[in-house]
């Protein structure tokens, strides 16, 4: 194997800082990656400044080759100086083992098990959104989700499948972790974990103010006049409201324990918000009756603006 003099690689003196060496590596990573460049030989040389990149960037790497360095010319045939063991440092395969011999017989170390654990990396986290229904917050059922999982090694992507439980309550934007459920782990590291997006469905009835929900309940004038019993929708069942005379548009009647549940295991509250809505038409009986309400009630729904 021929020796490789990775200050010369990245055109940086021995004496280079940290700094210097990351921005030759970054002048020259730009300038050989494969899939801009226009090179010849791109994706070798990208691969040899990665390489002496990997070694300089580490102390303890770094001054393991400054040792050696001493017994080898660049591109000359090179081997170990007598009695000197490979392996000194730690070694973290980030670029995804594809290094030269030469980087092999210093840093690799001389494999079984405590080689396995070097190269052993956590697969990778999977992140997706997961719409929830209001009513699936309540009752405590699994919830099937399926996702892709990443390939590891270049082996193509998976398909699984999970039962979830939607935790009580949970709150929109809600980011939940389900730790091994990700990626494949790589060299027998553990697996990626997987992190779902709770993303609450617009409901056709109610909003959502926390853990309390509002209800919109349209009323006939004279509903809000006299006062009225409503059946109304909740969550988990309808309910019977009791509308009281001379309401108006607009007001809220609170419904203790109707709303969502919250952490502490307790449910938050139903406001029905009170809405008076007209009839779109109107038959001549009617038309009359209105005439003769406007003439026998002193009401004006514009005064405060004469004050």
């Amino acid at each position: 194997m021929d020796f490789k003099d990775y200050y010369k690689i990245l055109g940086v003196e021995p004496t280079a800082d940290e700094k210097a060496i990351k921005a030759a590596y970054r002048k020259l990573a730009r300038k050989y990656h494969p899939d801009v460049s226009k090179e010849k030989d791109a994706e070798v040389h990208f691969k040899e400044v990665a390489e002496a990149y990997e070694v300089l960037k580490d102390t303890e790497k770094r001054a393991e080759f400054d040792d050696l360095r001493k017994y080898g010319q660049h591109g000359r045939p090179f081997e170990h100086p007598r009695g000197r063991q490979p392996g000194a440092g730690a070694f973290t395969d980030a670029y995804g083992g594809d290094y030269s011999d030469f980087f092999e017989s210093i840093f690799r170390r001389g494999g079984g098990a405590e080689e396995a654990r070097n190269r052993a990396r956590k697969g990778q986290d999977v992140e997706m959104d997961l719409p929830v229904f209001l009513e699936e917050t309540l009752d405590g059922e699994a919830k099937k989700i399926s996702f892709q999982l990443p390939g590891a090694m270049g082996q193509p992507a998976q398909s699984k499948s999970l039962n979830v439980k939607i935790p009580q309550g949970v709150v929109d934007g809600e980011r939940i972790r389900l730790k091994g459920q990700g990626g494949p782990g790589l060299g027998g590291g553990p697996a990626g974990d997987l992190y779902l997006n709770i993303r609450f469905a617009p409901h056709p009835l109610f909003d959502v103010q926390g853990s309390d929900l509002v209800l919109t309940v349209p009323l006939a004038p004279w509903e809000a006049a006299l006062g009225a019993k409503v059946e109304a929708p909740t969550l988990n069942g309808r309910i019977t409201l009791t509308i009281p005379a001379n309401s108006q548009s607009g007001q809220r009647l609170r419904i203790k324990g109707r709303g969502l549940g919250n952490k502490n295991g307790e449910r938050g509250d139903l406001y029905a918000q009170l809405k008076v809505v007209m009839p779109k038409t109107t038959s001549d009986d009617a038309r009359k009756l209105w005439e003769k309400l406007a003439q026998k009630v002193d009401f004006d729904p514009r005064s405060e603006w004469s004050k």
